[in-house]
């Protein structure tokens, strides 16, 4: 009988991951769709799916249902048994890695000094003051409090990044918030570490020097091994040492190894090693740098999504009846969004080069994640194997911040920044990589529809027409390491590379693809040749097809000098886009749509249909009387030319 459950439950397993992974990337889908925290669709989905379905199964209800739910139903700790534990660690521990890589000094620009003063002196008070509500307001002991209070100045990198996008923050607030995310993570972890390992020897005779000067050199140690370890794979790929297609998979292989050999010598340091080896790798040049990024960002949006699912998936009713129903969690929760925080980010950001808007905003916008929730249930199952009981209010504590910070941090971070001024815009811009007199003929008439525009180009002389016309420019080159932190990217959401090099423009559009999307990137073709013909660049190596013509620049820009100006017009019931091309003729290119709601959608070859109802950018043959700005011009629109249309 025991072999047939142990037999059904391996059978089981490869359907609770499928369950998993389906719940956590369709709970990133979903919130990309509503432009909502994933973390909080991660969540609900996870509670369906454990606790919930668990509670049903207490009711007597037909065979067929009952063996429906039982099957899908997620009990991670039952389901994975003694895996359950390392897999989370593991998992954290890539999260983390991939994190540190996303933070180069050079970014820090001048938020660098309130970045330190958030990592040395914010953090020390907020677990001063965490340990002290915990203490007061649950009531736990003060060694366990300490724990606690330790663990919750983290701010969750994966809640902060996804916040970030959304909100669209100015610079040195998004940094502050970025920087003080990834790195007080692990730092977060190591000071429930220490007062774990404080409650833990003091049930022993062993010496508390010992105990804290074993948990420093380990730290100590994991940092330095991380930093080493860095360096050493930076060299080994510059140096050819590694063929590409290896470069990735040995840098997650070797992740997991740091991590294991540092939490040999104290747990939790493991995560603090993985962190120094993102970070050193992100700062150390080696060409494999941006495709190891996605590489790894990849492998943890599916590795985010899943640990959060089935943590949330391990509470039980118990807990959270705990978590609804006792004023003290509640009440604590308070403390640490409201009291706890903002008192430690003002008294750390004194004098740091902040102002007080970027202080408060910064202060009131702290939300917990992954880490601190895995490892809170890490350390409950810790205490109570220690015989602390009153440990396992460590899980409720934990799952009731996130919960709040999540959800405060996620509906109100974009009201806020706006109320403060710290908003960077964002909204539906456009980026047109190009400067050319057609370019900002399409620049000017974008921005004349109310939708603010950014001219990059490499020649300076080229972007004088784009600076007469107001438009916000960027001289360099967007492909540059120098873009990644001075070009503004917030600032728009669709991208149109218009230069006369179709290899190029194909470039900038493989680039942008993977931050804007594949349906936001566009380009000007290279010849009017079908982009099935072989003489052409692969679909997949290019961006989506500017234009419902889809013709060449070389075509476009003739036609420009030929006379031809760009014509926003509305259209509606009572003016169709079928009375457009009567007015008109066929042989116009319509360029993009601009919805009532002020959604910004280009027009592709087919899809012209997408232009009724809303105001349509087109660019069509000009009449005499409209060059001269007569009459005509004023029945369906106006016609749009650059202040400059040679370059200079």
């Amino acid at each position: 009988m025991a072999v047939d459950i142990a037999h059904h439950a391996v059978n089981a397993l490869p359907l609770k991951i499928a369950v998993i992974g389906a719940l956590g990337i369709g709970a990133q889908w979903l919130a990309w769709r509503l432009q909502r925290p994933a973390i909080v669709l991660m969540a609900i989905a996870g509670l369906i799916f454990g606790p919930l379905f668990g509670y049903l199964l207490g009711f007597n209800m037909p065979a067929p249902i009952a063996h429906f739910l039982e099957q899908l139903r997620l009990n991670p700790v039952n389901d994975f048994g003694d895996l359950y534990r390392p897999m989370i660690g593991l998992a954290v521990a890539i999260i983390l890695f991939e994190g540190g890589m996303t933070l180069r000094f050079k970014d820090l620009g001048d938020s660098r000094h309130a970045v330190g003063r958030m990592v040395f002196v914010a953090a020390p008070i907020a677990w001063v003051l965490g340990a002290a509500a915990c203490h007061y307001i649950v009531g736990l002991a003060w060694d366990i409090s300490v724990m606690v209070g330790g663990l919750f100045v983290v701010t969750g990198p994966t809640v902060i990044m996804p916040l970030l996008r959304q909100a669209h923050l100015k610079s040195r607030p998004a940094n502050v918030l970025k920087w003080e995310g990834i790195v007080n993570d692990p730092l977060g972890a190591l000071f429930a570490v220490g007062g774990y390992e404080f409650i833990r020897f003091s049930q022993t005779e062993a010496s508390m020097f010992f105990v804290f000067g074993k948990l420093a050199f380990a730290a100590a140690f994991g940092t330095l091994v991380g930093i080493v370890s860095g360096v050493g794979m930076a060299w080994a790929f510059r140096r050819g040492h590694i063929p590409e297609y290896l470069k990735a998979p040995i840098v997650l292989a070797w992740v997991l190894l740091i991590y294991v050999i540092a939490n040999r010598l104290a747990e939790e340091t493991g995560l603090l090693a993985v962190t120094a080896l993102g970070m050193t790798m992100a700062n150390t040049k080696f060409a494999a740098m941006v495709e190891m990024r996605r590489f790894k960002e990849n492998i943890a949006i599916i590795l985010v999504s899943g640990v959060f699912v089935i943590l949330t998936a391990t509470l039980t009713p118990a807990i959270l009846i705990e978590f609804v129903t006792n004023w003290r969690v509640l009440a604590f929760v308070f403390a640490m969004m409201f009291l706890v925080r903002p008192i430690a980010v003002m008294l750390s950001t004194l004098w740091s080069g902040l102002t007080w808007k970027e202080s408060l905003l910064i202060s009131i916008i702290a939300p917990r994640g992954v880490v601190a929730v895995a490892v809170a249930g890490l350390f409950a199952a810790e205490l109570n194997a220690l015989g602390r009981p009153d440990g396992t209010l460590f899980v409720p504590l934990a799952f009731a911040l996130v919960f709040a910070t999540v959800l405060f941090a996620g509906f109100l971070i974009g009201p806020i920044s706006k109320a403060l001024g710290l908003a960077a815009g964002g909204g539906h811009g456009v980026m047109i990589v190009g400067a050319n007199p057609w370019s900002l003929g399409l620049a000017k008439a974008i921005k004349d529809m109310g939708v603010p525009v950014t001219v990059a180009d490499t020649n300076w002389r080229r972007l004088r027409g784009a600076r007469l016309e107001g438009h916000t420019t960027f001289y360099g080159e967007v492909l540059s390491e120098n873009a990644d932190y001075s070009l503004d990217h917030s600032a728009f959401t669709s991208l149109i590379a218009a230069t006369p090099n179709d290899a190029y423009n194909s470039l900038v559009c493989v680039e942008f693809a993977p931050e804007l999307g594949r349906h936001r990137v566009f380009q000007v073709p290279g010849s009017d040749n079908d982009e099935s013909d072989s003489d052409t660049i692969a679909f997949t190596s290019r961006g989506r097809t500017l234009t419902s013509r889809g013709r060449s620049f070389d075509s476009l820009t003739r036609d420009w000098w030929g006379g031809w100006r760009f014509r926003s017009t509305n259209l509606s019931e009572n003016y169709t886009l079928d009375d457009f091309y009567k007015d008109r003729g066929d042989d116009l290119d319509l360029i993009l749509a601009k919805r009532a709601d002020g959604t910004v959608e280009f027009i592709q070859p087919g899809q012209e249909a997408r232009a009724e109802g809303a105001t349509v950018l087109s660019f069509c043959p000009a009449k005499d009387t409209e060059l001269g700005r007569g009459e005509g011009a004023k029945k369906s629109g106006g016609l749009s030319g650059p202040a400059n249309p040679l370059p200079t």
